[in-house]
């Protein structure tokens, strides 16, 4: 059963009592945890920057320097998988990335919980990424030519390569979704089974190093992302 934060609670209370107010009943929690915990992800964000990049200067001050490390972080990863003609991206991946290292830490904190402990949460950001990868090769190539690119080297060989890509492309949200889910709901379980035999110290090495995994997750989703927007705008297949 998906932990219900106070927060959550707090909220699905005011959702009903607003709706009883204007004659609507409402049965059950209005809004799923997973929901809430997702705008309060990216509320933090967009709060985050909005304070931070009010005053930058040439002669960056600590804040500056460390959102500056953040965007030589994501280009450099765009760079690496991509190349620097796919610094375009990096708007795009380094949110996604920000809005996942955040969701996963948020099962860290007392009385929250991880967005992407719940499958729906992994499933919208690699469906996100399935899209938006596509929409980029048909930019690139037009429709006819990007879909000229499942049918390997020679369009005679279409019938087998064909299958096999679209396969292959239909695995890939599926295989980010697992992989996103499955570890930050692992982590979030042992932690909690932890706290309720062994409170206080015991929880905390496992804590540490969910910290680690919950940014290392967020890292291979950008780079797996990456590497399939360089297939999706590659000149040759």
């Amino acid at each position: 059963m998906e932990h219900n934060p106070l927060i959550a609670v707090w909220i699905n209370d005011l959702l009903r009592a607003a709706a009883a107010g204007v004659g609507i009943r409402l049965h059950g929690d209005p809004l799923p945890a997973h929901v809430i915990m997702a705008a309060l992800a990216t509320l933090l964000l967009v709060v985050f920057f909005r304070l931070t990049v009010k005053n930058l200067s040439i002669f960056p001050v600590r804040m500056q320097a460390f959102l500056e490390a953040i965007y030589l972080f994501f280009r450099g990863t765009v760079d690496d998988m991509i190349g620097p003609e796919g610094r375009k991206f990096v708007p795009v991946l380094g949110t996604l990335g920000l809005f996942i290292a955040v969701s996963n830490l948020l099962g860290l904190l007392p009385e929250l919980a991880s967005p992407t402990a719940n499958l729906n949460a992994p499933a919208g950001c690699a469906i996100f990424i399935f899209l938006y990868y596509h929409a980029q090769g048909v930019k690139q190539h037009g429709l006819l030519g990007y879909l000229r690119t499942f049918t390997g080297p020679k369009w005679w060989l279409g019938w087998l390569f064909a299958p096999i890509e679209i396969i292959s492309h239909l695995s890939r949200p599926l295989s980010l979704t697992v992989r996103l889910f499955c570890n930050i709901f692992g982590e979030d379980l042992v932690i909690i089974i932890i706290v309720s035999l062994v409170p206080f110290v015991a929880p905390l090495p496992m804590m540490a190093m969910a910290v680690f995994t919950s940014l290392l997750q967020a890292y291979i989703f950008i780079m797996l992302s990456s590497v399939y927007l360089a297939g999706a705008i590659a000149s040759e297949h």
